[in-house]
């Protein structure tokens, strides 16, 4: 089965990529993509981002529903 990586609101887009970024130059990652593209990163490299990207959206989802209360 083919994935979607669209974001569900376009608008969103640039702020995904900003966090992208962000999260691959706190791992460290952020030459390597310079250097070598997206297209030649490892799949655990950008797995680890993938997965830091989700932790901190939770995070901040965490943040926002406590502000709520």
């Amino acid at each position: 089965m083919a994935h979607d990586h669209r974001p569900l609101l376009p608008s969103s887009r640039p702020a995904l990529d900003r966090l992208k970024y962000e999260v691959a130059e706190d791992l460290g990652l952020g030459d390597d993509i310079e250097e070598r593209g997206w297209g030649n990163m490892t799949t655990r490299e950008v797995g680890k981002i993938g997965g830091n990207m989700v932790k901190r959206l939770i995070r901040k989802a965490e943040q926002d529903l406590k502000k709520g209360d």
